[in-house]
């Protein structure tokens, strides 16, 4: 299973566009917010709501299975700024997942806190890590094992 994951393009649907292109294998494509588009746009995007898509019908967060773990996607700028990894996590508890896809800081994450992997893809629009503006590549194999892969737009 291969599942493209984005977050934070600001309205640079061409981005997006060029990523699902080049990607046409990819199983699901997923989106942490802040895509500033309507959500008729991308109907086959699984997309939460950000702090700057006002106007589109898009979930605060939502749960979805992949393989055997469970991930809670939001955007993250409802989180504690100062300690925005524990919160998260302790959200995925709550959550009953194991996993956290988010985006909101512009800053690429791939960190276990409290037993939850949290996943940041990076912003495609204004980085704010110093890397290249990113995405993340996830596959899982038929063991179920996952990788996540951060892919620098190119």
């Amino acid at each position: 299973m291969k599942i493209i994951l984005m977050s934070d393009s600001h309205g640079r649907n061409h981005l997006i566009d060029e990523i699902m292109e080049k990607h046409k294998d990819a199983d699901a494509f997923l989106h942490c917010g802040d895509i500033e588009c309507d959500e008729y746009v991308y109907p086959n995007m699984r997309i939460v709501r950000g702090n700057n898509d006002y106007y589109a019908d898009f979930p605060e967060k939502m749960k979805i299975r992949m393989g055997p773990f469970r991930v809670l996607m939001l955007h993250s700028h409802l989180c504690y700024a100062r300690d925005r990894l524990t919160y998260l996590s302790k959200m995925a508890k709550e959550e009953g997942c194991d996993t956290v896809f988010f985006g909101h800081t512009h800053v690429a994450c791939d960190k276990v806190v409290n037993g939850i992997r949290l996943i940041n893809p990076g912003s495609l629009y204004y980085s704010r890590d110093g890397r290249p503006i990113s995405y993340c590549i996830i596959t899982v194999d038929n063991d179920m094992q996952v990788e996540f892969k951060f892919a620098p737009f190119e």
